[in-house]
């Protein structure tokens, strides 16, 4: 072996060593100065000696190209999912299920981690392809992403060919960090770590993915020689230990127990500590740890029969409510909200709380100064659960919506057909406008990239603009001059905002912010009626008759187009050059009477674009799954949607049977 070779050789070692350190035990021994130093100068040796080159070297885990896509993975080993049990009743259920079967059930049982499930494979020891989970049988090649997590190792300690099962998920402190620095730079922040983690996951450019410091714990064997001398494990424990020993970072706050009672004092256990964690679970995985008795237990059609995950409760916490502020909403809807003493809730700290309306508030007897409950609905929107008069002490102040918008001073009203809202009418509000105008620029709307609500904020401060008509008059050389702008950012702005006159009328009407009128009323309204200037003419009568329209409404869109403000800011849009005529071509109707419901990420197309191959084939979209709902396409990373879909029986597919699906259809018309 030669000196350089030698040299780099050295360096690897060093630097992986001193990775470890910092990625996986945080306990780093030298500063981030010296780890830069001695990676800058091996990156050198390595780029003028290829032929040195080494797939597992240090320098191959945070670079690469970015990509243009994702390509597709076809598990040798489909990675099912689990049936979820929800209560300790349904927990007894599976149990008693196992002893009809087994004669002394061991079972392991392991924190559920909330994270994105993926797949390893390694062949002669090193490590060749990373996948998501997809549906189980098709996911993504992630490899470059997954180079980028240290305490996966790049090559194992024996010549092994294997596959093993894990979880990607973000530290808690990571994803703490992540947020701050969003919020910092004024972006939009992350629900929760898993969010983050599956977003991170699936970031194009690896060098993003290394930025978020993603984390994983393997949890499976799936296939593959385990051992050199042909030894074929007994249990889940046992390979599990092999793992750890081969440095895969294994799961932690694992037991292997024999009887119910101590399957239920685990569980227990891992919720009273999982606050402690230095990374969010939202549950318990429950499995025969004896491998023999899970073949013998057998496979469900999309779920093994020999394992379940119990789920954790939407995690509540006791809180004070320091103060009820009242939020303005774009459609003139004023909602109180509860300003919290922070609290941390399934993965985020909380410090704010809707409290929806006034007889929320009555019904749960809240006063300012109460200790309530909180949690997350969905482990995403923060809620009050119930206050506790119990522990009042001192005075405490009952709320009351105020008589006037707290941003603009005009009268309000409580409006009954609104199930107890309380608004009010002058659209020229500050905040109802600001609110209306990031509407019409969101994504679902006009979709004007650039346009947050910093920015919009930015325009009404500085008078460049009273009303979304006014976008399309901006000039580069005064948004150039506004605070954080630059000539550059100022032009792709008039780009994107030019880019939208030709939306549609279907995207236009929805942009308008007409209270009750979604998506579906929209595209409703522009393929019945054809151009804006009709719409603006339809009569309560008319309207009815529409598909997707009620009384209410109809009601709505009427009383929207009659008042002057409105009719002006169309005349203004249509003045400006939009497209307010509907272009769109007669539709084939063979997913007429059929509903779809959208959840995670597609393979190759994003679910707006799935969304209009529905619509234009005559069949409806809904943000929710009933037992109404005809089919669920489910892409990578589903959640809540998926599981609801196999609770009802409504049929799931993934996107190349949707794809199967149009095409079939289609012939057949």
């Amino acid at each position: 072996m030669g000196e350089t070779e030698q040299k780099i050789k050295k360096l690897r070692e060093r630097l992986l060593y001193h990775a470890k350190r910092y990625y996986v035990d945080d306990e780093p021994e030298i500063s981030d100065f010296e780890y830069d130093r001695m990676y800058a100068e091996l990156k050198a040796l390595e780029e003028a000696h290829p032929e040195l080159y080494d797939p597992t070297s240090p320098t191959n885990r945070v670079g690469g190209a970015a990509l243009d896509k994702f390509e597709k993975v076809t598990h040798t080993v489909q990675m099912n999912s689990l049936a979820d049990v929800f209560s300790f009743e349904e927990l007894e259920e599976f149990l008693t299920r196992v002893k009809e079967t087994i004669d002394a059930p061991l079972y392991s049982v392991e924190p559920k981690i909330d994270g994105l499930s993926v797949s390893l494979r390694y062949e002669n020891g090193v490590f060749v392809q990373g996948a998501t989970r997809g549906d189980g049988f098709v996911g993504e090649d992630v490899t470059q992403n997954i180079r980028t997590i240290f305490s996966i190792p790049m090559q194992l300690p024996e010549p092994l060919t294997l596959t093993v099962r894990g979880e990607v998920y973000m530290p808690r402190r990571v994803f703490d960090r992540l947020n701050t620095a969003r919020e910092a730079a004024g972006q939009s922040l992350f629900a929760n770590p898993r969010n983050a983690a599956a977003g991170s996951l699936r970031q194009l450019d690896p060098k993003i993915a290394a930025e978020r410091a993603l984390d994983v714990f393997v949890f499976n064997f799936q296939e593959g020689d385990l051992y050199l001398d042909g030894h074929a494990a007994s249990s889940h424990t046992e390979t599990l230990d092999r793992l750890a020993a081969l440095g895969f970072p294994v799961l932690e706050q694992r037991v292997c127990v024999a009887e119910g009672d101590e399957v239920i004092a685990h569980i227990k256990h891992l919720g009273e500590m999982r606050d402690g964690l230095a990374y969010d679970i939202d549950g318990v995985v429950i499995k025969l740890d004896k491998l023999a008795d899970r073949r013998r237990m057998g496979e469900g059609t999309n779920t093994p029969k020999w394992a379940v995950a119990y789920k954790f409760p939407p995690e509540q916490k006791p809180t004070k409510i320091e103060d009820i502020t009242v939020a303005v909403g774009r459609t003139g809807v004023l909602t109180p909200t509860a300003v919290l003493s922070p609290v941390r809730l399934a993965g985020t700290t909380v410090s704010r709380a809707t409290l929806h309306n006034l007889e929320f508030i009555r019904e749960r007897d809240i006063r300012i100064g109460d200790i309530v409950t909180v949690q997350k609905a969905g482990d995403i929107i923060p809620e009050v659960v119930k206050s506790h008069p119990e522990l009042r002490a001192g005075e405490l102040r009952e709320f009351y919506m105020p008589d006037a918008c707290p941003s603009c001073g005009e009268p309000v009203y409580y409006d009954k057909d609104a199930g107890a809202a309380t608004r009010y009418t002058n659209s020229k509000c500050p905040a109802q406008l600001s609110r209306g105008i990031e509407h019409f620029a969101s994504k679902d709307a006009m979709n004007i990239d650039g346009l947050g609500p910093q920015i919009v904020e930015a325009l009404l401060k500085n008078k460049l603009i009273s009303d979304a008509a006014d976008l399309y008059a901006l000039r580069v050389e005064d948004l150039a001059e506004m605070d954080r702008m630059g000539q550059k950012s100022a032009q792709n702005l008039v780009d994107a905002i030019n880019g939208s006159r030709n939306a549609g009328l279907e995207r236009l009407i929805y942009a308008l912010g007409i209270r009750n009128v979604g998506e579906v009323a929209a595209a409703a309204l522009a393929k019945h009626f054809g151009t804006l200037e009709a719409c603006r003419s339809a009569t309560v009568e008319e309207l009815c008759t529409l598909e997707d329209f009620g009384q209410i409404t109809a009601e709505c869109v009427v009383n929207f187009f009659s008042h002057a403000q409105n009719v002006e800011l169309c005349d203004k849009l249509i003045a400006a050059g939009l497209l307010t005529v509907s272009t769109a071509a007669p539709t084939d109707d063979y997913f007429a009477g059929l509903t779809f419901v959208l959840t995670g990420t597609l393979p190759t197309m994003t679910r707006d674009e799935a969304a209009t191959l529905i619509k234009g084939a005559g069949g409806k979209v809904s943000g929710s799954v009933s037992s109404k709902t005809s089919f669920v396409v489910a892409g990578d990373a589903a959640g809540s949607k998926l599981t609801k879909a196999r609770t009802l029986g409504v049929r799931v597919i993934d996107e190349d049977a949707f794809l199967q699906m149009i095409k079939a259809r289609s012939a057949e018309i």
